[in-house]
């Protein structure tokens, strides 16, 4: 039974208390060209000496990549559970496999909560994260970035709505749910303060522990909208049928295009390597497939880069 799919892609219809069928769920994964199961036929790459070459010596000795991915619960398409309950999958993971292969090195995946990858990223029980981290410039003080991917956030809200956000006044007197400690928190609270100054309410702002948490709120009308990385609000849309995307933005605010990278902690003599291979799996196509498998081609970069300007401080 597809209980893990069933409580996040089809989310908006459980917490509305229709009986979804579970062969109907299956029915809708394969519909998307969805593989939720273990065995997920990744796409492969192969090592790259140059790459690898740049590792730390005791790296390269352990052999493996240790890797934080920070979804908690679960967030699709980004990370969460296969079929059997244990294997970690998503796009972070394939990615997070995909560099640890160009480095010639096995990838250990650990699937934590956001707050506590941070803290395993400082005491360096992982490598690295993968865990769709923006690089803002609050971060960049403690850890060092590679880059892969764009950086887009989207809110969503019941579908029908004529409510749409095209800027910042457009989320006063709202009540909005975000994930505590993001670069999302961060832009909304920006907004908050300088709809407050402009004589306008702050929207209330709301957290949840888990995505059907969050679900359950918007279905209930408890929220009027959920602000969150673009990858994880379309699929949710595609595949629950009862809401919509309301509004789309940069992940390092009005100026920058947002990026997300593969982060460790800062001066551990990783980074470099990260970037080469990267830069390895994007000239070989496997990067790229990837994305297309996970319908986040729009989000692709020509290059992986170091340690960009991101999310300001002040934003």
């Amino acid at each position: 039974m597809r209980r893990l799919l069933i409580a996040f892609a089809l989310a908006p219809l459980l917490l509305a208390g229709c009986g979804a069928d579970p062969a109907d769920t299956e029915n809708t994964s394969a519909q998307l060209g969805v593989n939720t199961s273990a065995e997920q036929n990744r796409v492969t790459t192969t090592k790259n000496d140059a790459a690898a070459a740049l590792l730390p010596a005791k790296i390269r000795e352990r052999g493996t990549l240790i890797v934080g991915a920070g979804f908690g619960s679960g967030n699709p398409p980004l990370g969460f559970i296969a079929d059997d309950n244990k294997t970690p999958i998503g796009l972070e993971v394939d990615l997070a496999y995909l560099v640890s292969e160009a480095l010639g090195l096995r990838p250990e995946i650990q699937v934590t909560s956001w707050e506590n990858l941070f803290i395993g990223l400082d005491s360096a029980k992982y490598d690295a994260g993968f865990s769709n981290i923006t690089v803002t410039e609050k971060r960049k003080q403690k850890y060092d970035f590679a880059t892969y991917r764009k950086d887009d956030i989207a809110f969503e809200a019941k579908k029908g709505s004529t409510w749409k956000i095209a800027e910042g006044k457009d989320v006063a007197g709202k009540t909005i749910a975000v994930g505590s400690g993001t670069n999302q928190e961060k832009i909304l609270v920006d907004w908050n303060e300088a709809n407050v100054k402009a004589g306008l309410p702050a929207a209330t702002i709301k957290y949840f522990q888990s995505q059907p948490d969050t679900y359950l709120a918007l279905s209930s009308g408890r929220i009027d909208a959920y602000l969150g990385p673009n990858p994880s609000i379309a699929y949710h849309v595609r595949t629950g049928g009862q809401t919509e995307t309301i509004g789309k933005f940069s992940g390092a605010g009005p100026t920058l295009q947002g990026l997300i990278a593969a982060t460790t902690k800062k001066d551990n003599g990783l980074v470099q390597a990260y970037q080469a291979a990267l830069n390895a799996v994007i000239a070989d196509g496997s990067y790229a497939k990837v994305l297309d498998r996970w319908n986040v081609s729009t989000e692709a970069v020509e290059k992986s880069e170091l340690n960009p300007p991101g999310l300001p401080l002040t934003s």
